[in-house]
């Protein structure tokens, strides 16, 4: 992930908001990084007027840059202080550096390990009759590689991989499906990697039983036990209710 551009949106300061069909003015402060590494950090405030940004200062160049005829002499006149062109070098590490570091130590720097779910699927009449998916999900950060090995050997042909999926909740989800012809003695496996895997995770295909014939014979077991379950507590209850009986002879 630090070799990923981020780019974070620190804060947003209104400085002049009038009634509604008004005018706007404010700025936004941006901190674009690589690295906590100072180097690595580039601070950027947008001086914006009614949605349209007349002039920046960007610490990589170290000075404003007006982009309209109005942007233009505000940026010259900002230039021309020198002690406010320091305070605004100054924020790259007063600012950036002090908020990167704290998201790093509680954000950043964390991860969390996919899990993997692997199994088939019949497509509707008219595609490929047979389909592998692999579902990667409830990982962290984005960045992930799913692949798909044949004895070993990556497939790259009939794959389709999605992008990865915000769930909402800080956790990605990603899902590959593989199109494909069963053979004897082959072995199909989904493999991952991600930043919190030491090596990469594989996954193998278990072909003895599909899906569907599994959750049958779940369904059927579960039946079968509730059933001998009742049978017994009804014989006990036969038993106890017999002992409390009173035989009264007939003569």
């Amino acid at each position: 992930m630090a070799s990923s551009l981020l780019c974070w949106l620190l804060i947003i300061i209104t400085i002049n908001a009038a009634v509604p069909d008004g005018f706007m003015e404010f700025y936004v402060d941006r901190c674009v990084f690589t690295s906590p590494d100072l180097k690595d950090i580039q601070y950027i405030r947008s001086l914006i007027y009614n949605k349209k940004e007349y002039a920046r200062f960007d610490s990589n160049v170290g000075r404003f840059v007006g982009y309209t005829e109005y942007g233009l002499k505000q940026a010259a006149y900002r230039n021309s202080n020198p002690s406010f062109i320091a305070g605004m070098k100054a924020q790259k590490d007063a600012y950036c550096k002090h908020n990167i570091d704290i998201d790093y130590q509680v954000a950043l720097t964390k991860s969390v390990a996919p899990t993997v779910r692997l199994y088939s699927t019949t497509p509707p009449a008219g595609h490929h009759p047979s389909m592998l998916v692999c579902r990667v999900y409830d990982f962290y950060p984005k960045t992930i590689k799913v692949q798909w090995l044949r004895d070993g050997q990556e497939v790259t042909s009939d794959v389709t991989t999605t992008d990865e999926m915000e769930d909402g909740d800080w956790y990605y989800q990603v899902h590959s499906q593989l199109e494909y012809t069963p053979r004897s003695g082959e072995r199909i496996s989904c493999r991952v990697e991600h930043s919190s895997l030491k090596e990469p995770l594989i996954t193998d295909w278990d072909p003895s039983i599909p899906d569907s014939e599994r959750n049958k014979l779940a369904i059927g077991a579960s039946g079968l036990i509730l059933g001998l379950i009742l049978s017994l507590a009804g014989f006990i209850y036969y038993k106890r209710k017999a002992r409390g009986r009173i035989l009264v002879p007939t003569s």
